[in-house]
C-alpha cells in the first residue's frame, strides 16, 4: 500500500506534468506529426484509414534515422509504391535501394514489406487499432505503435522517442540515466491523461529542437526552467 508521502508525491507530479502540458499548449498550440505521411493535417477518417500505412512505414524507417531524412524518402517511396498493396508486392531489393538513406535497409526494407503483406491480407490494407495486433507487425514496438494508436485512432499513448526520453529526464520525472523506453512510458502514462497524450509528445519533439537541444539547451530562453530539475536537486 502507497504510503501519505508516495501517494502525496505523486499528486505533486502529476500537477507539475499538468502545467508543463498547459504551457507547452500555450508555445505549440497546433502540434502535428513531425513525419509527413499525408495524414498529419487531419482528414476525412476514411482517408486517414487508407493513408495510415505510410505512418507505419515511416515510423520503422525513423528507427535511429532523423524524420527529416524519413520525409525526404519517403516522397521517392511513395510515388515508387503509392498502395499498400503495392508496397507489399513489391521487389525487396528496389525498396532497399529507396529507402538505402535511412540506415539498417535490408532490415527495414524487408520489415515494412511484411508488415505491408499482413495489413493486405489480414487487416484490410488499414492499420489495427489494437495493441496486440500491431504488435504482431514486423519492426513494430511499443513507440511506433502507441504513434499510430494516437495519430490514426486518437487513442492514448506515450511516443517514447529520443526527444521525450531526454527531455522528460531532464525535466525531473525519472533520473537522467533511465533510458529505457518502456520503463518511461509506465513512469510518464498515469502522469499525462489519455487525451493529451498524444500530442504532448508531438510537443516534446518539437520543444526538443527549438529550446532542449541534447547538445545545448537554451535553459535561459526556457518557458519550462521553474519546473525543470535539470542540475538541481528533486
Amino acid at each position: 500500500m502507497a504510503t501519505q508521502s508516495t501517494v502525496k508525491k505523486q499528486a505533486a507530479e502529476a500537477a507539475r506534468m499538468d502545467e508543463i502540458i498547459r504551457r507547452l499548449k500555450a508555445v505549440y498550440p497546433h502540434v502535428v506529426c513531425a513525419l509527413e505521411w499525408g495524414g498529419q493535417h487531419g482528414g476525412e477518417p476514411a482517408f486517414l484509414l487508407q493513408e495510415s500505412w505510410k505512418l507505419l512505414v515511416m515510423g520503422r524507417l525513423s528507427a535511429q534515422c532523423t524524420d527529416a531524412r524519413v520525409n525526404i524518402v519517403c516522397k521517392d517511396l511513395f510515388a515508387k509504391f503509392p498502395t499498400v498493396r503495392d508496397m507489399a508486392e513489391g521487389d525487396i531489393t528496389e525498396i532497399e535501394d529507396v529507402v538505402r538513406p535511412c540506415g539498417l535497409y535490408r532490415t527495414k526494407a524487408q520489415n515494412i514489406k511484411e508488415a505491408c503483406r499482413i495489413l493486405v491480407d489480414e487487416h484490410g490494407g488499414i492499420v489495427p487499432d489494437d495493441m496486440d495486433a500491431l504488435l504482431a507487425l514486423p519492426g513494430v514496438g511499443r513507440k511506433i505503435a502507441n504513434l499510430l494508436l494516437g495519430d490514426i485512432y486518437g487513442k492514448g499513448g506515450v511516443v517514447t522517442d529520443t526527444h521525450c526520453i531526454r527531455i522528460c529526464g531532464r525535466l525531473g520525472f525519472y533520473p537522467e540515466a533511465v533510458k529505457e523506453p518502456l520503463k518511461v512510458e509506465r513512469i510518464l502514462t498515469p502522469l499525462i491523461p489519455e487525451a493529451e497524450q498524444s500530442d504532448f509528445c508531438h510537443r516534446i519533439v518539437q520543444f526538443g529542437r527549438d529550446v532542449c537541444a541534447a547538445r545545448a539547451p537554451r535553459c535561459g530562453n526556457c518557458p519550462l526552467s521553474d519546473l525543470c530539475r535539470h542540475g538541481k536537486e528533486a
